[in-house]
């Protein structure tokens, strides 16, 4: 993925996508976050190309952030997206990891069907600080990774790749979150309080050889009638040591959540090539090809600061119940 117009060095633009985090539809295009630049690109899934919505600068007026520039440790680390229709228009939310104290923010973006679109970032440490302290939720190292709006509510998805930390482990999960009661705190952070978490949800979604799965991202399924629209989620096997640096990743999967007689039924199948082989990518963003059964668009972040993000087309199937997933409730 690359920018139509290049790289543009007064609004430290790089000329291609990097570090494709989470991807969301606006109209025709995808929206996609990326964790270590301040930019939502709005691609073109066709060619490719994109336009640039620019955020606010972050430290020392920069809008990149790696280990080249030694301003890794600066970056907002946007890692879930959302889009929330409010009547005509769209709204995006991006959400930071929470990994770090610096990654505590939320960006509102609207206006994405205009010329000038209009953003908003805010820092949200009370709302982290009881995500972190719902710690069937949390568990070990905080770390959102994808977010879905449905009826009024954020459901977020925790990865469960942090360290042990104080006897605690990392956990995959979910939470649910009252976007209204959310949006009245962004708006006024110091005097309206933040929703707690509620509804947690535990998963255990199995690995890709020694290597665990952990979430990477999610999005709302293909609906059917009178049943319930499940969740689509993708996960990744990675050998990270934590919750903030990188490790080798061996592969990736896509899973479906959903209602089923007697409970919630959580499967997935391993991305694989044309020949069969697994995919070691790690896949970020999901978003289905609307009217396209079976059809998906799959961000994938090759850990290179100079080389653009992928968008890959993924096609699926009938898939067979061999791989569950276990889940615990517990009500945060």
């Amino acid at each position: 993925m690359h920018y139509a117009g290049g790289a543009d060095p007064a609004t430290d633009r790089p000329a291609h996508v990097r570090a494709a985090s989470g991807i969301a539809w606006v109209g025709r295009r995808l929206a996609v976050i990326q964790d270590d630049a301040n930019f939502v690109a709005l691609v073109d899934p066709a060619s490719g190309l994109a336009e640039a919505v620019a955020l606010p600068r972050g430290a020392g007026g920069r809008r990149i952030f790696d280990d080249a520039h030694h301003n890794k440790a600066d970056k907002l680390d946007y890692e879930a997206l959302a889009s929330i229709s409010t009547g005509d228009a769209m709204l995006l939310v991006a959400l930071g990891s929470g990994s770090m104290p610096r990654r505590e923010s939320i960006a509102l973006i609207a206006g994405l069907e205009t010329p000038r679109a209009v953003t908003q970032v805010c820092t949200a440490s009370r709302f982290y600080a009881g995500l972190r302290a719902c710690t069937s939720f949390a568990g070990s190292e905080l770390n959102i990774e994808g977010a879905i709006y449905a009826d009024g509510w954020l459901t977020l998805f925790g990865r469960g790749n942090g360290a042990v930390r104080g006897g605690m482990r990392p956990v995959n999960a979910t939470c649910r979150i009252e976007w209204a009661s959310l949006r009245a705190h962004i708006e006024d952070p110091l005097h309206v309080a933040p929703p707690p978490p509620t509804g947690v949800v535990q998963y255990e979604l199995g690995s890709i050889g020694e290597q665990r799965l952990t979430f990477t991202d999610a999005t709302l399924g293909w609906a059917s009638s009178g049943a319930a629209t499940p969740v689509l989620y993708l996960a990744a096997a990675e050998a990270s040591p934590d919750a903030i640096n990188d490790g080798e990743v061996v592969g990736a999967v896509v899973g479906v959540i959903e209602e089923c007689e007697g409970g919630t039924s959580a499967r997935w199948t391993e991305l694989r090539d044309r020949n069969g082989r697994i995919l070691p990518l790690k896949a970020e963003g999901i978003a289905i090809v609307n009217g396209s059964p079976g059809r998906l668009l799959v961000a994938v972040d090759v850990d290179a600061h100079d080389e653009p993000s992928e968008l890959l087309e993924v096609q699926i199937g009938n898939w067979q119940p061999e791989r569950l997933a276990i889940q615990d409730t517990t009500d945060a």
